[in-house]
């Protein structure tokens, strides 16, 4: 039987990082090693700072094998999981270390936050990322010569890969091992460990639609609390500006500088907001749901909440809904 060269896959942990960011991706490539007979992959921990001791957000404190600047080995993968900001300023020695090491890797990837570190390194510059959907705006902010989308799990660019919010290091770390030894050790990996190889949707499903403690002062903000009551109303734009007290074209003027999208667009993804809310704690049909939230019938509502969730709604209500309600009805 012809012998694989184990791949060496050095992973990053970060302090006050999820457990889950760091084993999600550790226990699939140890899984795939494991069906490789052995032959698949090396772990290895390494430090970015002085201390070998790792505390993580659990209480579970990883000791790792040796730091960053002690590696001496070829490196296949390198894996930055979670992102430390207060530990890791600007001008940080792990940054130039990250600098240097990246020719020398075959690829380099990021878990969760720790796309902050790969930019802080410069080493998204030009390139396509993604990250936790919670730091889309401020990660797009503080780091304008990246492309930031938070919808997808994980994306990749040339050599460096960045996958989203903690569970997502699992989904990158399945499409690392489907690209080195094949779907079929790929899907065997993710059998064994009850995963899907690919889930359905993106981290949409997940974030908030619309930021409202960002809009309290606006008109948006204002008109919050009569909109969850007249969800079902025709809400034309002449109605919202009534309502405000101004005139349409003002009312459409000051709407979109203070949100950032039209009065269309916002009363759209606040009525998917609600019916999400609808899917996950109610027993109503989703025919009711969408004439409650004004969003037509089966099929508009459908057609919307796939624009905005990347999923349908009965397999939103079948993932999100809440979990004892299931329970107590099977």
């Amino acid at each position: 039987m012809l012998r694989l060269k184990k791949r060496t896959v050095v992973v990053v942990p970060m302090p006050g990082t999820f457990l889950l960011d760091i084993a999600g991706p550790v226990d699939v490539f140890m899984a795939a090693d494991m069906l490789l007979d052995r032959q698949g992959y090396e772990i290895i921990f390494a430090s970015p700072f002085a201390s070998k001791k790792i505390p993580t957000k659990s209480g579970l404190e990883l000791n790792c094998d040796v730091l960053c600047e002690d590696i001496a080995r070829p490196v296949d993968t390198l894996i930055i999981a979670g992102f430390a900001r207060h530990q890791l300023p600007a001008g940080h020695p792990f940054f130039q270390w990250l600098r240097d090491i990246y020719p020398q890797l075959r690829r380099v990837g990021s878990v969760c936050v720790g796309a902050y570190a790969l930019a802080e390194a410069g080493l998204l510059d030009g390139k396509q990322a993604t990250t936790h959907w919670e730091y889309t705006l401020e990660f797009q902010q503080r780091y304008p010569q990246v492309t930031v989308d938070t919808n997808p799990f994980y994306t990749k660019d040339g050599n460096v890969y960045t996958s989203g919010g903690v569970s997502s290091g699992t989904d990158l770390a399945l499409a690392l091992v489907e690209e080195d030894h094949g779907r079929d050790i790929a899907v065997q990996a993710a059998r064994k460990l009850v995963l899907h190889l690919r889930r359905p949707g993106h981290q949409s499903q997940f974030s908030s639609l619309l930021q409202m403690h960002s809009l309290e002062n606006s008109i948006a903000g204002k008109l919050h609390p009569w909109l969850m009551h007249h969800l079902a109303d025709d809400l034309s734009i002449e109605h919202l500006a009534e309502q405000s007290n101004m005139s349409t074209r003002n009312f459409a003027r000051v709407f979109l500088k203070e949100t950032g999208v039209t009065p269309a667009k916002f009363i759209e993804k606040m009525r998917v907001e609600i019916a999400r809310k609808y899917l996950e704690d109610s027993d109503l049909s989703i025919e009711q749901i969408a004439e409650k939230c004004g969003l037509g019938g089966l099929v508009s509502m459908r057609r919307t909440f796939l624009r905005h969730m990347m999923v349908s709604p009965s397999d939103y209500r079948r993932a999100f809904r809440t979990s004892l309600h299931t329970m107590n009805n099977t």
